[in-house]
């Protein structure tokens, strides 16, 4: 029983710390003010204002009613533990709910690690074959499977708005939007480049290749048009029409667009839109995104390192080996996290990546 009483003191000492980096006492003044926003008749005369609202009084609910189920399940726990001194069958019940409160403790946790302005909100990502000709256009096509996938597994939803096929297999680049909470404080640990080692399905001689892809994610910002001015007098747009292997995952058009924003050198494209000029409007819309962002790095120093774009994609350069022959193996160079199963990875299981390099994040800011 003594081992209970230390799991009580631990689960107490971890709500404490969930009260402060949940902000549960702002949480408890905010649902009320919500609660009326969402009760006004003309709520929805403002569409994306109403579902601005209707978003925050989903997550800061799901966060209160989280919060105040760990805690009523922490006050019944010396009543379980006493009945457990009588009953073995109390206490195998008790050590299954401390096991499960743990794991969400340590899931909970992950939300101390979301410090940046945009953590909370969308993502837009971008995934670039590099170095290794057709198996690194098809190990780019892997890769957008993988966050695919990954954003199935976690009930978040993902647009395509471009891809373009590569000369014999794969793709050349796509560029996707995945919606759900935290995505981009998750997506932005796979900021650069990942390196695949395997036997090439397309060398007839079955050697083992090398190949590269890069990824870039910016964050979803809404009003990103209206912190930036872009002069259209430094833009070079071009149109064209969607590749074959787009019709894999975007409607095929005439009206693609692309947009070079001279400057910065920064190239966005969009064809999964109905009409150009609809493609054009997303185009500017990104575009604004990658220049605040572009703005926002600055200010924290960390253009350099962070910045997928400054990385050449090849020998050197990456962030995560995935390695299918001579042995099986994923790791991180980074946080040092690995995997014995690329397999199941590449299946969709990249969030143990993803915590392992915001954890590693924290740690070096500490040391720094």
């Amino acid at each position: 029983m003594a081992e209970l009483d230390d799991d009580l003191a631990r689960l107490q000492a971890d709500l404490i710390e969930a009260e402060e980096y949940l902000r549960i006492p702002e949480l408890r003044a905010r649902l009320p003010q919500l609660e009326t926003e969402m009760g006004r008749p003309d709520l929805w005369d403002d569409a994306d204002r109403a579902r601005e609202v209707q978003t925050e009084y989903s997550q800061v609910k799901d966060d209160l009613d989280l919060y105040d189920r760990l805690a009523s399940q922490i006050e019944d726990m010396p009543d379980m533990i006493e009945l457990s001194k009588e009953d073995a069958d109390f206490a195998t019940e008790a050590q299954a709910l401390v096991s499960t409160m743990t794991a969400e403790f340590n899931q909970l946790e992950l939300r101390a690690l979301y410090t940046g302005q945009y953590d909370e909100g969308d993502a837009v990502c971008e995934v670039h074959s590099g170095a290794g000709g057709t198996d690194s256009q098809d190990w780019a096509e892997m890769l957008f499977n993988m966050y695919r996938k990954w954003a199935q597994n976690r009930g978040f939803t993902l647009e395509v708005t471009e891809a373009q096929e590569g000369a014999e297999a794969g793709i050349t680049a796509a560029t996707f939007v995945v919606r759900g909470r935290y995505a981009y404080g998750m997506l932005q640990a796979e900021r650069g480049v990942h390196r695949l080692v395997r036997i090439s399905p397309f060398d007839s001689q079955a050697r083992r290749h090398t190949a590269f892809a890069s990824f870039q994610v910016v964050p979803y910002i809404e009003d990103a048009a209206d912190q930036v001015d872009i002069d259209e007098k430094e833009l070079r747009i071009d149109t064209f029409r969607s590749s074959g292997a787009g019709g894999q995952h975007v409607n095929v058009t005439d009206s693609a667009v692309r947009i070079t924003h001279l400057p910065t050198g920064i190239v966005v494209s969009c064809q999964n839109e109905r009409s150009q000029h609809q493609n054009k409007d997303r185009c500017m819309q990104m575009l604004a995104m990658k220049l605040v962002d572009l703005e926002h790095q600055k200010r924290q120093d960390k253009l350099a390192e962070e910045a997928g774009e400054a990385k050449s994609v090849e020998w050197g350069s990456q962030i995560r080996s995935y390695v299918l022959q001579p042995y099986q193996q994923v790791k991180d160079e980074r946080s040092g996290h690995t995997s014995g199963q690329p397999d199941v990875v590449l299946n969709g299981e990249v969030s143990p990546f993803m915590e392992a390099w915001l954890r590693w994040r924290r740690v070096q800011a500490a040391n720094s």
